[in-house]
């Protein structure tokens, strides 16, 4: 009989302690644990935000915490030098770099030009894209960077970054009911689509609720040792799909058919909101796509966009633009067909550099007429 007692008092304290150790976390669970990094201390800090689906070979996972994503990043311990000019690079997969090594990014192949300002300062770029299409995904970062003391914003956008009703299907957001529910009220957002939030649970705030996210923070910390000695954030096929170019005769875009693309169903509100808080110099620009020339080129563009809902978006935004006065660059038909490569937003390295020195054009322009 004592050891029955024994082994159900054993039993009975060790759930005793995991209950407290469950409510401690929940209290603390607004503490800000991504914070916690050993990214820039005991190696390296990344070029671009963790995303991977093949860890083993990429040294990268995808995660759900904001927090450890910037912790993650080079810029989070780099002091600003008097000398630089900083500017950060919102977007989506093709700022963020599919297909491409680091140096080969936007960013990247800004940065290998050591380009100096007309005021005498270096610019320095750094990749703050992340890959999925939605505004409201780059105004939670565009948000989270500002403590970061960015000189200019590039923010570059496309069509499918724009529908209201695919706002929040990115991962991150879906994860992260809170951050969204902040943002909702920051900037005094008023849709349909935002009152389906749901916050959190007792049970999803939990040790058991939270062992994804929780694992998920340590394998970043150990992915940084083999990040730091081989720079490789990204597995390389030899091979992948090209882009497709070849199309049936579909007019469709999401759920709209031609003539008339809703301009109320675009989430234009969200740049407004964004740019009109910000301190920070904001530069739109319209990303290059690929311009098929293939079967029923005549009916769509490309994979995502037909020719009647993209000419209609790019008077759109070229008109809220003016509106607001916001500084926008329409590059839409800067890069060749043959220079995407798995899809019609990512491009080749060649490509990436016609865009990267079409930027920096772009951004001395504004510094000179800034002064």
């Amino acid at each position: 009989m004592d050891q029955y007692k024994f082994i159900r008092n054993t039993i009975l304290k060790a759930l005793l302690i995991f209950l407290v150790l469950n409510i401690i976390f929940i209290e603390i669970n607004d503490y800000p644990f991504g914070n916690i990094s050993l990214y820039n201390i005991l190696f390296e800090g990344r070029d671009r935000f963790p995303f991977g689906e093949n860890p083993e070979k990429s040294y990268n996972l995808t995660l759900n915490n904001l927090d450890a994503m910037f912790s993650s990043l080079k810029i989070n311990k780099k002091v600003k030098n008097d000398d630089e000019f900083r500017v950060f690079l919102i977007g989506d997969s093709s700022v963020w770099g599919i297909l491409l090594d680091n140096q080969n990014t936007i960013s990247g192949q800004i940065n290998q030009l050591s380009h100096i300002t007309c005021e005498g300062k270096k610019l320095q770029a750094y990749n703050l894209g992340y890959p999925t299409l939605s505004l409201f995904k780059d105004m939670m970062i565009i948000n989270r960077s500002l403590s970061y003391a960015p000189d200019l914003i590039v923010w570059l956008v496309t069509l499918e970054s724009f529908p209201m009703d695919s706002q929040l299907s990115s991962p991150i957001l879906a994860n992260d009911p809170k951050e969204v529910q902040f943002l909702v009220d920051k900037y005094q957002l008023v849709n349909n689509i935002y009152s389906e939030i749901s916050l959190p649970d007792f049970f999803s705030k939990t040790i058991i609720g939270q062992r994804r996210n929780l694992f998920d923070l340590i394998r970043l910390q150990l992915y940084g040792v083999m990040w730091s000695s081989t720079g490789i954030d990204q597995y390389l096929p030899t091979t992948y799909s090209p882009a497709m170019r070849d199309f049936d005769k579909d007019y469709s875009f999401h759920q709209w058919q031609p003539p008339l693309l809703l301009k109320d169903k675009l989430a234009f509100n969200i740049i407004e909101k964004i740019s009109t808080s910000l301190d920070t110099p904001l530069i739109i620009i319209n990303e290059p796509i690929l311009i098929s020339r293939g079967e029923n080129s005549h009916i769509r563009y490309n994979y995502y966009y037909p020719r009647w809902a993209y000419d209609q978006y790019r008077v759109y935004l070229q008109n809220f633009t003016d509106e607001n006065r916001l500084k926008y660059y329409d590059l839409w038909d800067l890069v060749a067909e043959e220079e995407f490569t798995n899809s019609a937003i990512h491009m080749t390295p060649s490509g990436v550099a016609k865009l990267s020195n079409r930027l920096i054009e772009i951004i001395d322009e504004s510094i000179y007429l800034k002064n």
